[in-house]
């Protein structure tokens, strides 16, 4: 059980790493939306959903892999605590216009590219 959680640290630490590097990388602020978190959240929900639609029909993975990927991995990538801070920031500037504006797109487009990920798994492996 130890050997699970550790692989989870290691993970999340790497997940981290690549979501703050990739964000380094990125544009910031784009239209006052913070660009940055936003597009780490779909990508990491993207790749959620491509990981798990094909450990469903294709690969089985082991459990320490499942562990390492999901929880570890894209725990670590796509944190929403990240997020809520920048939701935060931008309500307590006054923002309110755009903090509406980065939590439905956050919302609608992690969810909407978590499903295109499952379908282009499908078309893939089931085509």
């Amino acid at each position: 059980m130890l050997h699970h959680y550790l692989l989870i640290g290691l993970g999340a630490g790497l997940g981290a790493v690549a979501r703050v590097a990739l964000g380094k990388a990125l544009p910031a602020i784009v239209l006052g939306i913070p660009f940055h978190i936003l597009f780490v959240n779909i990508l990491g929900c993207f790749a959620l959903g491509l990981l798990i639609e094909f450990m469903a029909l294709s690969w089985s993975a082991s459990e320490n892999t499942r562990h390492f990927l999901i929880s570890g991995f894209l725990g670590g990538f796509t944190t929403f605590s990240a997020f809520a801070l920048e939701f935060g920031l931008l309500y307590t500037k006054g923002n309110y216009i755009s903090t509406i504006i980065y939590a439905a797109l956050s919302f609608a487009l992690s969810i909407t590219f978590f499903f295109v990920g499952i379908k282009i798994i499908r078309l893939l492996i089931t085509a």
